[in-house]
């Protein structure tokens, strides 16, 4: 039965999403929260037609189902009264990481593959290898690119947040240690 709803208030990828939680109890009481997050078209659909069908809440579900090795079996989507799209998902954080900083020498390399070999193989099971081996080809042109991002990507996170330490010293934005 439901037994209560809140809103919920969203990371910085998602600013500006409807996002709600839905309680729920079992006969014995055992608690169930589901999330219900408004489902906004992939950045890539101008790009490409639309594999999963016409709703996005739908979209990223069967986006989620492919790609993760043992799905949420609350995954699924919904529309709203007003006809905006949802998808719907246990809410449970899952995420975990490790600090940078206790990881030296042959860790951080071992860390670095794993992460490359989780996300390959997620992103393997999205589409055919083979098609993907034949795009990239033989060279390192992608392993490069890929890299050169990354570094430039870290480089614009560093340089972001010495800005905002500005910004928050100059008292643009309150702050609290």
């Amino acid at each position: 039965r439901l037994a209560d709803v809140a809103l919920k208030v969203v990371g910085v990828g998602s600013v500006g999403t409807r996002c709600g939680m839905a309680l729920y109890m079992s006969e014995t009481d055992t608690p169930l929260v589901l999330q219900i997050k408004e489902a906004y078209p992939s950045v890539l659909a101008k790009y490409v037609a639309h594999a999963a069908g016409p709703h996005e809440g739908q979209r990223i579900a069967v986006g989620q189902r492919i790609m993760q090795s043992a799905s949420d079996i609350f995954l699924g989507w919904a529309t709203d009264a007003t006809g905006r799209p949802y998808y719907v998902r246990q809410l449970r954080d899952m995420k975990k990481s490790v600090p940078g900083e206790i990881l030296h020498g042959k860790d951080i390399t071992f860390f670095a593959r794993a992460c490359g070999w989780s996300l390959s193989r997620a992103h393997s099971k999205g589409g055919p290898g083979i098609v993907l081996s034949g795009y990239f080809g033989d060279s390192d042109h992608c392993d490069e690119s890929l890299a050169d991002f990354a570094v430039a990507y870290a480089d614009q996170c560093e340089a972001d947040y010495e800005s905002f330490k500005k910004a928050v010293s100059r008292g643009f934005f309150p702050a609290e240690q």
